[in-house]
């Protein structure tokens, strides 16, 4: 069963959520990014949003975490490759984690947007 289509995907997905464990429990940055999500989605409820509200905060609950999780391996590669600081090191980890800033803006705005009229 393991060799079949259907099987390799599911290898594929237990691989996945063990990876989505492992940067929950080792990574400060996504531990802190899933209490908010955790809040926001009980502020969710709380307020009532919409069909369409809930879409888009989901999607960039799912923008911000998936930011975190590439920024984490980029930089976990680069400390493997290159383990002493360098130049292009150091570039590589500052534009992951520009990403990751640009999806975090983008959350606060479609949290602005969503939240700051129940007011």
């Amino acid at each position: 069963m393991l060799n079949s289509f259907l099987g390799k995907r599911l290898l594929g997905c237990k691989y996945a959520i063990k990876g989505a464990i492992q940067l929950i429990k080792n990574e400060a940055s996504v531990q802190v990014q899933t209490v908010i999500a955790i809040g926001i989605t009980i502020a969710g409820f709380v307020f009532e949003i919409s069909a369409t509200e809930w879409m888009l905060q989901c999607f960039a609950i799912g923008l911000v975490m998936t930011a975190e999780g590439l920024n984490t391996a980029a930089e976990e590669i680069a400390n493997f490759i290159h383990p002493d600081q360098h130049p292009k090191i150091g570039y590589i980890k500052d534009v992951a984690a520009g990403a990751v800033f640009f999806a975090a803006i983008t959350a606060v705005v479609i949290a602005g947007i969503i939240y700051i009229p129940k007011f």
